[in-house]
């Protein structure tokens, strides 16, 4: 029988493999803990976890625990913290967003209400918090309440900034470091000091995650205008019809203002759009040379996180690690 394939660079296919038995634990852990006498609950939950998704978050707590020597089923109930508190965003984002679509799958608001959504969101961060003080951690329990205050101002932020063609792109990075890199970043941090980590490697893979997820959140909102809805998981062009103010976007305003200030003001600010007006957006978007700029900080960011994984002595969970990085960049979902 040949030998298996080698994960190609940029893929999940070694971290995957590596976290197999631990991840399978972690299902098993979220979904007994998002068990409710209320039956709502567990159904509206399960209605989003089932639908998929990379699970990447926990993967990096695992992942995190596992390079630093292996923080055991501490890590495992961080992980599932992890899980509760993206998911939690997730059915959120998306009543304050009004999207349509989920991983594939009609929005839970859509099928439950808004009003719904938004309590299991509340129970599932119960949920975590619960978890988190399982593991006799203060440190660990510190780093993911600080991680969830901080994605919630990220939200409001980029609400109170919303169809502000004037954002610059500092402010920007600051939405997405908060909203988006932060829980990146904690999930890493958190597995490391569940492994009893020394500072400098809990230091090292915190800065590593906050840099994943800032590339991770550069390339989403490129995809949103070049890449293709059967792939995403989501409709193309969400953001620019729910006139967000992405990166993208924000390049493409300035490089073509002299010319399209009007057609930018009219579906960004006014948010009055036809169905043409996405495909405008995205040839002056592409034309502009914005998502190639967008995609080349994404970039930047990514060299960033593999130089901090150089901390740490080559072995196959390191390897997993850099190969998540460049699979960050190289995605089409």
């Amino acid at each position: 029988m040949p030998a298996p394939a080698a994960p190609k660079r940029g893929s999940v296919d070694r971290l995957v493999a590596l976290s197999r038995d631990d991840m399978a634990r972690v299902d098993a852990l979220v979904r007994d803990r998002m068990q409710s006498p209320v039956s709502l609950i567990p159904a509206l939950a399960e209605h989003l976890i089932s639908a998929g998704g990379k699970r990447l978050r926990p993967l990096l707590t695992v992942a995190a625990s596992r390079l630093c020597g292996d923080g055991g089923s501490g890590a495992l109930k961080l992980a599932a913290a992890v899980e509760f508190i993206h998911t939690a965003t997730l059915l959120h984002d998306d009543v304050v967003d009004a999207s349509s679509l989920r991983r594939g799958k009609v929005a839970a608001h859509l099928i439950w209400g808004g009003a719904s959504s938004v309590l299991v969101g509340d129970f599932l961060f119960a949920r975590a918090f619960e978890l988190m003080v399982e593991t006799d951690s203060l440190r660990a329990l510190q780093i993911l309440a600080t991680a969830s205050r901080v994605i919630a101002e990220g939200e409001v932020l980029q609400l109170t900034r919303a169809h502000d063609l004037s954002l610059d792109q500092a402010t920007y990075l600051e939405i997405i470091s908060a909203k988006t890199a932060e829980l990146f970043a904690a999930a890493s941090e958190a597995g490391a000091v569940a492994a009893g980590a020394p500072p400098e490697q809990v230091a090292a893979l915190r800065a590593y995650g906050l840099n994943l997820g800032l590339a991770f959140q550069l390339v989403d909102d490129a995809l949103d205008y070049g890449g293709q809805a059967s792939a995403l998981g989501k409709n193309t062009g969400d953001d620019f019809r729910e006139g967000k103010a992405t990166l993208p976007l924000l390049l493409a305003v300035a490089r073509t203002a002299k010319t399209e200030r009007a057609f930018w003001e009219r579906v960004i600010d006014a948010k009055d759009q036809t169905e043409a007006d996405f495909r405008r957006a995205r040839e002056l978007i592409i034309g502009a040379g914005a998502l190639d700029a967008t995609l080349s900080l994404a970039q930047s960011y990514v060299d960033d996180a593999k130089r901090e994984l150089g901390r740490f002595p080559a072995d196959p969970w390191r390897l997993a690690l850099e190969e998540l990085a460049d699979f960050s960049v190289s995605r089409t979902s």
